[in-house]
């Protein structure tokens, strides 16, 4: 007899997430989109994108969170993780589409924030991965901080 795939077992690969990196990249781009913007005349434009790039890691760091929460459970499934990322997924979603009608047309900063965020997201978890790929190392811990309950390196630079 065969698992449904929604009650199948979750397994997680290792994941290099640096909350940390991310927020210095993220206030990086902030001060520049509001510098970009403010010499346009529309510096509110980049203060909502910055607002766009935190709710994208405060959503990152909620995955995280879930992750750990439900992975860490004697019978994790897909189908609480699917929906528990639908559900934070529609929240910001939702708070993102508000913020952009509210201050319109300042507030669409938002939207582009979230977008280069999730850019951002893969970007910084993709190369690790990709790295080690290419140094043939499959064993080894990752550099830096890694996910939870997913060994590192120890290095707590972040």
């Amino acid at each position: 007899m065969t698992t449904p795939a929604q009650d199948a077992p979750l397994v997680f690969p290792s994941v290099a997430f640096r909350p940390i990196r991310l927020l210095a990249i993220s206030l990086l781009l902030t001060v520049v989109a509001v510098a970009a913007a403010g010499a346009l005349h529309h510096p509110m434009v980049g203060v909502f994108f910055g607002v766009g790039l935190l709710l994208g890691l405060l959503n990152a760091l909620g995955v995280q969170r879930s992750v750990a929460a439900i992975t860490a459970e004697a019978h994790p499934l897909k189908k609480k993780m699917a929906m528990n990322s639908a559900s934070r997924l529609m929240v910001i979603t939702v708070i993102g589409l508000a913020v952009a009608f509210v201050f319109r047309p300042a507030g669409l900063g938002v939207v582009f924030g979230l977008a280069l965020f999730q850019v951002l997201l893969v970007i910084s978890t993709a190369l690790p991965v990709w790295k080690k790929l290419r140094t043939g190392t499959a064993d080894g811990g990752w550099d830096g901080d890694a996910a939870p309950g997913v060994e590192g390196n120890g290095n707590s630079d972040d």
